[in-house]
């Protein structure tokens, strides 16, 4: 099995994944995931879309698995098999941003452990970290804000929305008045940079 990244956003798949989507033949993934590598994939492969993601492990030995942004940041690089990196999210973020990656600690709260991630975030600035949270749209942002509010700390907060789409933005202000999401596909970026 190989587990590709397809990029957390049109264009921003690596070399090497494209020439894995070239080869292969039973591709599995997110819609979104699959309109991201469509442009690689011959006319022979089968493309299956993924309902359930706990029966990845029952895939066949050729299958290529497509994971949106990087496997290894909250995608599905824990996935047995080969692991071939795309741009992600965070990678892209910090970019835009000027933020070198050893500033910064990654925290995911997509789809599970929304309290874990609001504590993890508060606990990671208040070390003096840059933090990229990786969010769900149900993540209460507004609760986050109120709270690194609180902390009496000078901090910025950059909303990146739709980050590799041609509606991409970042929006960065002060904690005080910070940015207010206006769409399901999103990163922050907080700490004092």
């Amino acid at each position: 099995m190989k587990i590709i990244g397809v990029g957390c956003g049109p264009g921003l798949l690596t070399e090497q994944a494209i020439k894995e989507l070239r080869k292969a033949r039973n591709v599995y993934g997110s819609e979104r995931a699959i309109e991201l590598a469509r442009p690689y994939l011959t006319s022979q492969a089968s493309v299956k879309s993924i309902d359930d993601f706990k029966a990845l492990h029952k895939l066949p030995a050729d299958a290529v698995v497509l994971s949106t942004g990087d496997p290894m940041l909250a995608g599905l690089g824990y996935l047995t098999g080969e692991v071939i990196p795309g741009i992600s999210s965070c990678q892209l973020a910090l970019a835009r941003l000027h933020i070198p990656q050893s500033r910064v600690s990654v925290v995911v709260a997509h789809g599970r452990g929304h309290e874990k991630g609001m504590q993890e975030t508060l606990e990671e600035v208040q070390r003096g970290k840059i933090v990229f949270l990786l969010a769900d749209p149900k993540f209460d942002l507004a609760e986050l804000y109120r709270r690194l509010a609180s902390l009496k700390i000078p901090l910025q907060v950059s909303l990146c929305e739709n980050l590799g789409y041609k509606d991409e933005k970042i929006i960065t202000a002060p904690i005080q008045s910070p940015p207010v999401k206006t769409a399901a596909l999103y990163s922050v970026v907080i700490g004092n940079f």
